[in-house]
């Protein structure tokens, strides 16, 4: 009897290692678990921070945008009229510029006329 009492007491020894083997695999399994629910739950609350600040930049950039338009509207005329004036500058100077090539063509032609005139009337020959 002794022979199977060893052979039942090594049995409950490996049984109870096995047992042992089995509740540490379970408890890493188990820390896996919860670490991924906890990595979940985080991922949650990031997504719905997230999903909140895009809302408010949504709305934001809305706001911004019927300001921009608003904006647009008031300052509008303003910008054409800047632009006719401008385009009105632009008619002026040329109008002086071509005065200005025809006066000095007039004053380079009639100077040949002034200078005869003025030997004349001076007396040089």
């Amino acid at each position: 009897m002794t022979g199977i009492e060893e052979n039942v007491a090594l049995l409950r020894n490996e049984v109870s290692d096995e047992k042992a083997s089995a509740h540490d695999s379970r408890a890493v399994i188990h820390k896996r678990l919860d670490e991924q629910a906890r990595q979940t739950a985080r991922l949650d609350t990031r997504v719905a921070i997230s999903g909140g600040a895009d809302v408010q930049i949504r709305e934001e950039i809305k706001s911004l945008k019927e300001t921009v338009e608003k904006n647009q509207e008031a300052v509008g005329p303003a910008l054409e009229e800047w632009k006719r004036m401008k385009t009105i500058g632009y008619g002026i100077s040329g109008l002086i510029a071509f005065a200005g090539l025809t006066i000095g063509g007039i004053i380079a032609y009639a100077s040949d006329g002034a200078v005869a005139a003025l030997r004349h009337w001076l007396k040089i020959n």
